[in-house]
């Protein structure tokens, strides 16, 4: 009994880990439908029915048995483990902290039997009644180890805990059903013979339904092989914490580092720094090519091939995003569609829950934007219905703005005479408050942030030209001169690889004193001032933990030489210089968010400016 109790404080940490042992074993059992129910988070009753294949009397006092199983013969069958358990210490450990019932009954038993453990006494084999499948029922979780007890969360916390599990259960099995019960309310119910796809749509919300992307992998080259299925959410529904991410391996729900690396590198210069995508990912390969048996509450596996198992989910989740139209839209009374970010310059959008209004308002405000000036919603929407609006000077302003030529006339010039910016017919472009761009495609107005398109325009073409070694670099006449420090010097060393790569080179210039001797000609040509770049740029790598060689080290200073080489909120640009940004956005890839992650643009639907108007 005691080894039972040491095995339990490894395998039993708190109802969710009972409820995930006891689900397994149904799923193992062939079970084509499974109810739960809870009382109290679990802590008082966890009991788990199904209609699978059933336990034979004389078998059921070996189920409570330590490292009793049926599903290994011999040490070999561990290299290609099929099921969700097979180590056999799950109910005996639980026997022993708690108050089990098993009752289980075979299609071909006439009657069920019924066996007892009470803090890991077990009783006798007796008959009982009951349907083909088996019930388990575990009450009063840790009465005989208060210790363990005392540090349970509160009921509802524990409840929270049950229902993560349970869906990754659900999910990783589609085709089976399942109820759940929480103190007599009927939290979850998945009808049996679903697809997978239905079946991750109904535990993640149907609210999202139109935010995730399809990816899969049908093969992949390597002997042994990887597929890949999955549902990606766009950037727009990036998390901040990694619990909307499901990973499943042969059908195992788990927790793996390298999968983890891999959405994260899919996900680059698509959502920001500490934010987490949503994900699901049913991953399958042969048995022999993962090691399930390698935590002991099976919650990690180990691959036998990492690499193969990280391109595979790359290129999938790579490829889906690629194929899908990342542009965020304004979502009416829910947040989503903006997401969350401050753009570079400082301008915040509108807060998580904004509407279609919220976002015409933040449009007219601009950067810095007096609200005494700000347009009503009314002279927008007239100038639209090509009725003039009094733009005062700021349409002066706008026509004078424009070339000979080019002036329009109804309501195409007074929306740029009402926002203060310049349409050019031929390109059909506004640029709002020298900070954005308004333009339309085949779904509605588009709303470009103009600093963070060029940004990953400029990200893009200096990745292009470091992997090719192409990126110029310009010897100074006059070295720059920057102040010296320790951390400094000891960054300028560490990253000496990394800043001749970019074209940097800097060298000691006395004590106090270091020099820029050369410097990208790109970054030359933007108008990047050599000293404050380089200081700051060797004060962030003093910070930074990360190896100076690697690949997530080479993107942070892209990000930061894109982000100074970028036009900045407040540029004026000219007819040929918004045609041709307009052109790049077209030919990069990712063009829907900067590096940092942020939304480089916004759509306004059709269908909502019709409801903004009236029409529908």
């Amino acid at each position: 009994m005691v080894i039972n109790q040491i095995a339990a404080g490894e395998v039993i940490e708190r109802p969710a880990s009972v409820l995930k042992e006891l689900v397994e074993n149904a799923l193992d059992a062939g079970s084509t439908k499974v109810s739960i129910e809870l009382e109290r988070g679990g802590i008082e009753l966890i009991r788990v029915s199904d209609d699978g294949r059933g336990i034979a009397p004389d078998e059921l006092p070996l189920a409570i048995e330590q490292h009793a199983t049926s599903k290994i013969s011999i040490a070999e069958d561990l290299d290609t483990v099929a099921t969700l358990g097979f180590r056999g210490e799950a109910l005996a450990s639980i026997g022993s902290v708690s108050r089990l019932t098993i009752r289980s009954r075979r299609a071909q038993d006439a009657s069920a039997s019924e066996i007892t453990v009470d803090g890991g006494v077990v009783g006798e084999v007796r008959p009982a009644s009951g349907a083909p499948g088996t019930v388990l029922t575990v009450r009063t979780l840790f009465y005989n180890t208060p210790a363990r007890r005392k540090f349970l969360r509160t009921p509802a916390t524990e409840q929270g805990r049950c229902v993560d599990w349970l869906k990754d259960l659900a999910m990783a099995r589609p085709g089976v059903g399942f109820r759940l019960v929480c103190d007599g309310r009927v939290t979850m119910d998945l009808p049996p013979g679903q697809g997978p796809r239905t079946r991750a749509i109904a535990i993640l919300g149907k609210d999202i339904e139109d935010q995730l992307v399809e990816a899969h992998l049908d093969r992949f080259d390597d002997a042994r092989g990887v597929m890949v299925w999955g549902l990606c959410g766009l950037p727009t529904i990036a998390r901040a914490t990694a619990r909307a991410q499901h990973v499943f391996v042969n059908g195992r729900a788990v927790r793996d580092k390298t999968i983890q690396h891999a959405l994260r590198e899919a996900y680059r210069g698509l959502i920001e720094p500490g934010r987490h995508p949503t994900a699901v990912l049913m991953i399958e390969m042969s048995p022999d090519a993962v090691d399930v048996n390698v935590h002991p509450a099976k919650l990690e596996v180990r691959f036998r091939d990492q690499s193969m198992v990280h391109q595979g989910v790359l290129r999938a989740v790579r490829e889906a995003l690629r194929s899908a139209d990342l542009t965020p839209q304004t979502r009416e009374g829910s947040g989503g569609g903006w997401g969350r970010p401050e753009t570079g310059d400082g301008v915040a959008p509108p807060a998580k829950g904004a509407g279609v209004s919220t976002m015409v308002e933040f449009l007219r405000s601009g950067p810095g934007g007096d609200k005494t000036q700000r347009l009503s919603f009314e002279s927008i929407r007239d100038a639209v219905r090509g009725v003039e609006a009094d733009g005062g000077e700021g349409a002066d302003t706008a026509r004078r703005a424009e070339p000979p030529g080019t002036e329009a006339s109804g309501g195409a010039m007074s929306v740029a005479a009402g926002l203060g910016g310049t349409i050019r017919p031929t390109g059909s472009v506004l640029q709002v408050h020298k900070s954005y761009l308004v333009t339309q495609d085949e779904q509605g107005i588009l709303i470009i942030d103009q600093h963070a398109l060029h940004e990953r325009v400029m990200y893009e073409r200096l990745y292009a030209r470091v992997t090719r070694g192409e990126l110029e670099s310009q010897r100074l006449l006059t070295p720059a001169v920057i102040g010296s420090t320790p951390r400094r010097e000891e960054a300028a060393e560490r990253i000496a690889p990394l800043l001749e790569k970019i074209g940097v080179r800097v060298e000691p210039m006395g004590p106090v004193s270091l020099g820029v001797h050369a410097f990208p000609t790109l970054l030359f040509e933007r108008g990047v001032d050599p000293g404050p770049f380089v200081e700051e740029l060797l004060d962030r790598a003093a910070e930074s933990p990360l190896p100076p060689g690697g690949e997530e080290a080479l993107h942070e200073v892209l990000d930061m030489m894109a982000c100074k080489a970028a036009v900045k909120a407040g540029d004026r640009m000219a007819p040929e210089e918004l045609d041709e940004l307009l052109r790049q956005r077209e030919m990069v890839e990712r063009s829907s968010n900067c590096p940092h992650g942020r939304p480089t643009s916004v759509r306004l639907t059709i269908r909502q400016l019709e409801r903004m108007f009236g029409r529908s």
